[in-house]
């Protein structure tokens, strides 16, 4: 009983909380919210500040039609004009060997590389020789007995056209005149022989491969060295289907009247050297693989050795940058690169400083231009700075020009800012 009594006076307890308590936030809360619209709408408005209307700054250029000499850029290998691989056409030991007689020795036309033993030789010369005189002294021998019997004949008082073959020796006579002729072709067959025991040098020439020494038994068709011209080198230049239109390469059979000039270049030891030379050919196929065609150029004395010029050495197998001269084109205009945005769309500018998108034809293209035929509007620009979103006709501002002071705009109007200076 007690228990329930004490709960009973608890709970009145809880009910007699002062109203104050719960109304007092509530009031602050509400006199807050009063003051603070009470505020705003007292508060004076901020003065709106016109928005000024900036059109795009752009760079541009002027659009000038002339004539282009084109320059087709190519590389390639350094080869020599001709190489070839001595074979000795003897046999015997080797034994003479020309000091300068190594990979790289440069040897002139008619030098003597190297010798073979040629006491054999020298004996075949001497034994058809003596064929030689033992045939000229029977065919003395043959002649004086065809005199003989033609003096025996006419004793008879017979004419020499009746008497037979035989009876004036004629054959015999006939067959010692032949044996001279094949004496002779002896005698020439051993001195050809006799002189191939000494390797003649057959142009000036630099040693490729060396492949006998001194004292080495050679035997007939053993190789003995590999040489290569030095009177000039070519370089075999890989030339892309696009570019052999601008190149003035004359017919496969015809003579070429005037050589296009070559500049090859590349770096020796950090620097940069040049050689000048020209187009002689161009060879008349199609790379199966590559697709491309090849034309060769000329560069004479590589090595500076048969001339008095002083330019650099050009070594054979040497890689090499070239720019050949191809032909004029006449009243073309020249875009810079950078102007040109996409595949073949270019920005222009008119007097009225509007923008026009135009797409054109390009003729040819390199690293730095572009190269096209189209004509242009009058007074057309072309505009060389990147835009972010052109629009056609959408106004423009050219660097360097005097503009006109923009109008503010009224208070009530919204203006889009369409660009900023840079």
């Amino acid at each position: 009983m007690m228990n329930s009594a004490l709960e009973n006076n608890h709970k009145k307890n809880q009910r007699m909380i002062p109203l104050r308590f719960v109304l007092a936030p509530i009031a602050i809360i509400l006199v807050a919210v009063i003051g603070l619209i009470i505020f705003t709408v007292l508060s004076p408005k901020p003065a709106k500040k016109p928005v000024i209307i900036k059109a795009p700054l752009v760079e541009v250029k002027n659009i000038a039609r002339q004539d282009v000499g084109f320059v087709i850029a190519s590389q390639g290998s350094v080869l020599p004009s001709t190489q070839t691989q001595l074979i000795s056409e003897v046999s015997g030991q080797i034994t003479f060997v020309n000091e300068k007689f190594n990979i790289g020795g440069f040897f002139t036309q008619g030098e003597v590389l190297l010798s073979i033993d040629d006491i054999n030789y020298q004996v075949a010369l001497l034994q058809a020789q003596s064929q030689l005189d033992a045939a000229k002294a029977l065919l003395i021998e043959e002649q004086a007995k065809k005199d003989q019997a033609e003096e025996q004949w006419l004793l008879t008082k017979r004419a020499l056209s009746e008497a037979p073959v035989l009876a004036l020796r004629l054959p015999q006579l006939q067959k010692a005149k032949a044996d001279i002729k094949a004496a002779k072709a002896n005698v020439i067959s051993a001195e050809v022989k006799l002189a191939r025991t000494k390797i003649i040098i057959p142009y000036d020439a630099i040693v490729k491969e060396k492949q006998v020494d001194i004292g080495q038994y050679v035997s007939m068709g053993s190789a003995l060295t590999t040489i290569f011209a030095v009177d000039y080198a070519e370089v075999r230049l890989p030339i892309k289907p696009r570019d052999v239109g601008f190149l003035n390469l004359p017919k496969i059979n015809a003579k070429q009247s005037s050589r296009s000039t070559v500049d090859i270049y590349t770096k020796v030891n950090g620097t940069e050297h040049r050689w000048a030379s020209n187009l002689t050919r161009y060879e008349g196929e199609v790379d199966s693989r590559s697709r491309v065609h090849y034309v060769i150029a000329q560069i004479d004395d590589p090595y500076s050795v048969l001339s008095s010029s002083k330019h650099q050495e050009l070594r054979i197998g040497s890689f090499v940058n070239a720019n050949i001269a191809g032909k004029e084109v006449k009243d073309i205009v020249t875009i810079p690169r950078d102007a040109l945005h996409g595949a073949n769309r270019i920005y222009l500018v008119d007097e009225d400083n509007k923008l026009h998108i135009q797409e054109i034809n390009i003729l040819r293209n390199d690293a730095t231009y572009v190269y096209s035929h189209d004509s242009f509007g009058a007074g057309f620009r072309l505009v060389t700075t990147q835009m972010q979103a052109p629009v056609e006709g959408m106004a423009l501002r050219v660097l360097g020009e005097l503009k006109d002071t923009p109008k503010a705009p009224s208070e009530d109007s919204v203006t889009k800012v369409e660009g900023d200076d840079e």
